[in-house]
């Protein structure tokens, strides 16, 4: 393949866009050379405060960015409402189109997407981005080995954060027209994808969503949490707030090890982050202790995970420009699954917390 770089086109300047839009100037493979918005001063001023290159086209309105001719590639951060107009519409342009999350309202909008990718041989990918980090990886060996882990049993995930006041009134992410999933589809998002993870993508049988979630006057959820069931007796539980301190874990346990990760989706830090995992695990005499004791696994990247979301993105994007591949259907597979589950958990929760079962 040659050395070119995929070339990205940028479709809303909302804040996560200036986390990705330093990705892609991070990735060897990317480069970011359009930024659109509705207004042309909005895709100026974007420009400007993150540093882009002079180069970089700020265009107006969005339908500018999928007209260009050398745009590739789209990241699309748009609010959840408008995914499925502007992901079909790069689609149909011929561009790769790399969707924010959550993908869609629901899985209906969802499928519209990807068969307009699947119809117009683009690659479709989430931007989740903690997948792309060597850590998952590393944790992967450790949960798939038998002779350490076992066999699964459960997993529990929960992602919080404390929105202050001007967040929980006027972030599209607690409006009904602009972000009806709230904090399901917000934080929710990644404790599902986790769990699904965790249990190699195989979908569970039953979600029944927990008592007590908290609306706002809108009926939007700003906290929820479910559990998900299995034929073969695995569970796993999630919990998702606006409402609580700042957190990010993971535990996976099986029947002979056990892994707990306290920041899967943000690393402590962007360079070094780390994860336990104990095996065979039992008391010290007089129970005063474990024995052993869980080991610290320390993981280094020299680039931070979203930069290696859109290196991977770009790879594939490449392989189907210049070597005629077929778009991979792994990540449209992975967002398809996440959604379905997302869609279980809101049902059940409206349905006032009757089990849904899934059918893929």
């Amino acid at each position: 393949m040659s050395t070119s770089p995929i070339r990205f086109g940028i479709i809303g300047c909302a804040e996560i866009a200036c986390k990705v839009a330093r990705a892609i100037s991070l990735s060897p493979n990317a480069t970011l050379i359009a930024v659109g918005s509705r207004s042309i001063d909005k895709a100026r001023q974007f420009i400007s405060d993150n540093a882009l290159p002079a180069s970089t086209i700020p265009l107006a309105p969005y339908d500018a960015v999928l007209d260009h001719p050398s745009v590739d590639a789209v990241y699309v951060p748009l609010p959840t409402s408008l995914h499925v107009t502007w992901a079909v519409a790069a689609a149909k342009k011929g561009k790769h189109v790399l969707l924010e999350k959550p993908t869609a309202l629901c899985v209906e909008e969802l499928d519209v997407i990807l068969q307009a990718c699947r119809e117009n041989r683009v690659q479709f990918m989430d931007s989740t981005m903690w997948m792309h980090h060597p850590r998952t990886e590393k944790m992967r060996e450790l949960i798939t080995d038998p002779t350490c882990f076992g066999e699964l049993k459960t997993v529990d995930s929960i992602c919080t954060f404390s929105a202050d006041e001007d967040f929980l009134q006027n972030d599209i992410r607690v409006k009904p027209d602009l972000d009806a999933l709230g904090a399901l589809g917000d934080v929710g998002w990644y404790c599902i994808r986790s769990i699904l993870w965790a249990n190699l993508y195989q979908l569970p049988k039953t979600v029944v969503a927990l008592s007590g979630p908290i609306k706002n006057n809108a009926g939007v959820l700003l906290s929820c949490g479910a559990q998900l069931l299995w034929p073969d007796g695995r569970s796993a539980t999630l919990n998702c707030s606006f409402l609580a301190h700042l957190t990010m874990q993971m535990t996976v346990i099986g029947t002979k090890g056990a892994l707990h990760v306290p920041d899967f989706i943000t690393p402590y830090e962007e360079g070094k982050c780390s994860f336990r995992f104990v095996s065979d695990a039992g008391f010290t005499e007089l129970v005063t202790g474990w024995d052993p004791v869980p080991s610290k696994h320390e993981v280094i990247t020299d680039l931070p995970q979203e930069a290696r979301m859109v290196q991977e993105f770009a790879r594939l994007v490449k392989l189907i420009k210049e070597e005629g591949k077929e778009p991979e259907t792994k990540w449209p597979e992975i967002s398809r699954k996440t959604q379905l589950v997302m869609d279980a958990v809101k049902k059940s929760v409206d349905n006032g917390f009757e089990p849904v079962e899934i059918i893929g």
